[in-house]
């Protein structure tokens, strides 16, 4: 039996039991190390890390050794599903771990990864990207709300023909951008730096979004023209791109990982 609540709403003996005791898998999220103040200087609480990681519903289990509790993460975890949002280097690391915890628990059974992503730090994205092709399990893609920048890329990059979007989730692609100062000479190396970014970027994109009917050099022909400029995608035309294999809409049995295919 599985049950939810607020770990604002449970005693804090117990609460704490929950977040320090050794049913806890993962570390929680990241929200910043301090409120942040909106323009008239008022902090919003909502930014707070003390607040927000009291907000993450715990769910508590009844096994016959007793109550068992997670955070919601933590139990999804346990289900091989993981979750990315912005991409930066606390996450990128939080995110890689799970994955190699899933794949030392069960190198055979997929990975379910869950993206809703503006995007974020390029290297952190291609370390989340370079261990979701190292391990063994097939790490399967879902978007939902959007996956853009990195997130785009990371969605692209899951196992081919079990990359998914929800109907109403939104793709856009760009190249990376950046800026430097400095000597004129430390700027060419970034320059040069970022080009080389930009071209690795475009190899991978082509490496999993080319389409039956193109060689890989169309593929990257048409990602690097695509590239140039912010470019924006519903679900179907992400279908069309490459970069997402199927529509889906709900589950087909109620189960996690089993989905009714749209298109």
């Amino acid at each position: 039996m599985t049950k939810i609540v607020s770990s604002l709403l449970r005693p804090a003996s117990i609460a704490a039991s929950s977040i320090a005791g050794p049913s806890r898998i993962i570390s929680k999220r990241n929200f910043g190390l301090f409120p942040k103040s909106n323009e008239n200087g008022h902090y919003d609480q909502a930014s707070n890390p003390v607040v927000r990681d009291s907000l993450v519903p715990i769910v508590v289990e009844q096994t016959a050794r007793g109550e068992r509790s997670y955070d919601i993460y933590s139990r999804l975890l346990r289900e091989r599903v993981i979750f990315l949002g912005p991409v930066n280097s606390q996450d990128s690391t939080l995110l890689t771990a799970q994955l190699l915890f899933l794949e030392a628990e069960d190198p055979t059974r997929p990975i379910k990864l869950y993206i809703n992503s503006p995007g974020g730090v390029v290297t952190s994205g291609l370390a989340i990207y370079d261990t979701m092709q190292y391990i063994q399990p097939p790490v399967h893609t879902f978007c939902l709300g959007q996956a853009a920048s990195m997130g785009s890329l990371l969605l692209a990059g899951g196992e081919k023909g079990h990359r998914y979007a929800l109907r109403n989730s939104s793709v856009m692609i760009h190249q990376p951008s950046g800026g430097a100062q400095g000597q004129a000479s430390d700027i060419a190396l970034h320059a040069k730096e970022i080009l080389r970014i930009r071209s690795t970027l475009t190899d991978i994109y082509a490496e999993h979004c080319t389409k039956q009917t193109e060689t890989r050099e169309n593929a990257r022909e048409r990602f690097e023209k695509a590239l140039e400029r912010d470019y924006f995608m519903t679900s179907e035309e992400a279908i069309d791109f490459g970069i997402v294999d199927k529509i889906v809409t709900r589950r087909s049995d109620g189960q996690l990982g089993e989905e009714e295919v749209t298109k």
